[in-house]
């Protein structure tokens, strides 16, 4: 399935004319390197046996912070990361909501979803069988990326600066819809024009100009795994590839990235350094294109909303069953049971539901920004655009908690490794039930109703 929508094109809009408005809005952008400086274990990956050789590219984490002509704030957070747990999202947030003001429903953190990153927190945390000394290097590097997280954000909302919003939507292709196309068939099947499955090829971009129209900062996201590199250097994968040619191309701008609902799309054909380099510049070029054409001003007020939804897991299983787990020759399924276990024997009961967040952004009368955690599969995009519209209808996903695969009930009942099979290496108890998705897209649309 093609899903691309074109920007809408208003003949009396121009770039020019957007720089001469009244600027009633402000904005703030900050940069500051998270690339590990001492010897880390990957995240993403499974079947790495070391640690970290070197660096490819910078780690970045990003800030943008925005404010309504009323005073109305928000922040965004974009992390050159795997994935965050929610003990991390939630220090990070308290720790702003502390030194800002600023509330849980006005802060976002998005993870780029780089295989290429540092294991951070407890995120993946059946995935990694480390040392003592490793596991305190993983808690000495999150400790420090936590402060470095907060200075960012600080140093965002003091930069405001009078600006003017606008926003559009590119299109890229390069996503392939991995559940439906075999990798090694994938190119013969492009060319073939016989590639299949849902994807969603937008590019939502959403541009901070000064008022004489000079870009400060551009926040773009596609819907896509970061999986390109599975080697041992650190790098931001196709994602960090495209902020550093935008930042190239548009001198003293700040790109920040957010993943969409990728979690069953990935990058392909793979496995090339002068591959993710390509994407990352192709990605790029499609925000460039947005830029540099007609883009919507956004005027009006900017309204936030948050929500912990307790999402329902399917059957817990029984501690004999974890006992018969524990002892599975499948490292990662014995390794599962032995935590869940320890927890048990620590007196805490497993519990029957997660609290998934989810957020909205009503950006004035732009976009509306939808902020799901964990690994969201395409149907979730697809789906709210549907019933919400496009193409002003966002949708973010690895956002402010990378728990898990987020299958919709399409994909859950179809089964493998998105559908329930990546459970293990998070270290949840079980799939989830079967109304997850209509438990996440009711919650949704409720609050984006508060956000009208």
């Amino acid at each position: 399935m093609f899903r691309c929508i074109a920007a809408i094109f208003v003949s009396f809009i121009c770039i020019p004319a957007l720089a001469a408005q009244s600027a009633s809005w402000k904005a703030g952008a900050a940069s500051v390197t998270i690339t590990p400086t001492q010897p880390q274990w990957m995240a993403g990956y499974g079947g790495r046996d070391h640690e970290a050789e070197g660096k490819l590219i910078e780690l970045y984490a990003k800030a943008l912070a925005l404010q309504d002509p009323g005073g109305q704030r928000a922040l965004i957070i974009t992390l050159d990361l795997c994935g965050i747990d929610r003990a991390f999202s939630l220090a990070v947030r308290e720790r702003l909501e502390q030194r800002t003001g600023l509330s849980r429903q006005q802060i976002a953190l998005c993870c780029s979803h780089t295989h290429c990153g540092p294991v951070v927190g407890t995120n993946l945390t059946a995935m990694y069988f480390l040392t003592a000394e490793q596991e305190q290097r993983v808690r000495q590097y999150t400790a420090e990326l936590l402060e470095k997280v907060a200075a960012v954000a600080e140093q965002a909302l003091a930069g405001l600066h009078d600006c003017t919003l606008s926003w559009g939507t590119g299109c890229e292709t390069f996503a392939v819809n991995r559940r439906n196309n075999p990798e090694a068939d994938v190119p013969a099947l492009r060319a073939a024009g016989r590639l299949s499955g849902p994807v969603d090829y937008d590019v939502p971009v959403l541009a901070a100009r000064s008022p004489e129209g000079r870009l400060l900062a551009v926040l773009f996201g596609y819907a896509c795994h970061a999986t390109v590199m599975d080697f041992y250097l650190w790098s931001g994968d196709y994602p960090g590839f495209a902020q550093a040619a935008l930042e190239e191309a548009y001198p003293g701008a700040v790109a920040l990235f957010f993943a969409g609902c990728g979690g069953d799309q990935n990058p392909l054909p793979r496995r090339r350094t002068e591959l993710a380099e390509t994407y990352g510049r192709r990605l790029a070029a499609a925000v460039g294109r947005t830029l540099d054409g007609v883009m919507l001003p956004i005027e009006g007020s900017l309204r936030t909303a948050y929500r912990e939804v307790d999402l329902p897991f399917d059957r817990l299983p029984t501690r004999q069953e974890l006992t018969e787990q524990a002892a599975s020759s499948d490292r990662y399924v014995a390794r599962r049971a032995q935590l869940l276990l320890a927890r048990i024997d620590a007196g805490q009961a497993l519990s029957s539901s997660y609290p998934y967040p989810v957020q909205v952004w009503q950006l004035g009368t732009g976009p509306a920004l939808i902020l799901l955690g964990g690994e969201v599969v395409v149907d979730y995009s697809l789906r709210l655009k549907s019933l919400l519209g496009t193409p002003g209808t966002w949708v973010a996903a690895y956002a402010n908690d990378v728990m898990a695969y987020i299958p919709s009930r399409r994909v859950l009942l179809e089964g493998r490794y998105e559908g329930g099979g990546a459970m293990v290496y998070y270290g949840l108890p079980s799939v989830w039930a079967p109304e997850v998705e209509e438990t996440v897209v009711r919650s949704v649309l409720e609050l984006y109703q508060q956000t009208r």
